[in-house]
């Protein structure tokens, strides 16, 4: 069976294999990605992290013919009143600008004033777009002054997840960065219903 993983950036799709690899049963499964099955991705224009995955999720599953799963994911900055959030990708033009972007902006902020979380809204849609299953996962901590760690993408060379306290997500081993991350938590809570899927074919 093939699993559509709706997405076009290569670091989330990494992501999602590590994530989910444990899934797979030897071979018998496979993901897939957008470029795989030679679809655009589609806009991301609500206001909410949960419309975005759901849009995204069926779009794919309805152009493809196959179950696709799909997240909405970003920043949410306290002192930027939640920003970036929802346009968290679309907050500058490259990863790199985008982590300098959020750095000038809090750049007369003290680490006392620089609380965050990253959120992840997962969505899993049938073949017809008929069948959509949501899950969430939240990480909470704090913006660093600096980017550090080569592991990772996007953000996460500047997010220090509250349960570690000193390195940033990028810092850690990947194996624990998947244990603690926003999406690790919303694909393991979509998990059960994944296993569901693979074994049967179908979701009631």
């Amino acid at each position: 069976m093939k699993l559509l993983i709706a997405t076009g950036n290569s670091g989330k799709l990494r992501e999602f294999q590590e994530l989910l690899g444990g899934l797979l049963e030897g071979g018998k499964h496979e993901l897939v990605s957008l470029k795989d099955v030679g679809i655009d991705a589609p806009e991301e224009p609500h206001e909410t992290f949960h419309e975005n995955a759901a849009e995204k999720a069926r779009h794919a599953a309805q152009k493809s013919g196959l179950w696709a799963l799909a997240d909405d994911s970003g920043i949410c900055v306290d002192a930027l009143n939640g920003g970036p959030g929802v346009r968290s990708a679309r907050f500058a033009d490259t990863d790199e600008a985008r982590r300098q972007k959020l750095l000038q902006h809090l750049s007369s902020f003290p680490m006392s004033r620089r609380g965050a979380h990253f959120f992840c809204a997962a969505a899993l849609s049938s073949p017809d777009g008929q069948k959509l299953f949501r899950t969430e996962g939240r990480v909470d901590g704090r913006i660093a002054t600096a980017a550090r760690g080569d592991g990772g993408f996007g953000y996460d060379p500047l997010f220090i997840p509250a349960e570690i306290g000193t390195k940033t997500l990028a810092e850690l081993p990947q194996e624990e960065k998947n244990r603690l991350s926003h999406r690790g938590r919303a694909l393991a809570r979509m998990s059960p219903l994944l296993m569901k899927l693979l074994h049967e074919g179908k979701l009631d």
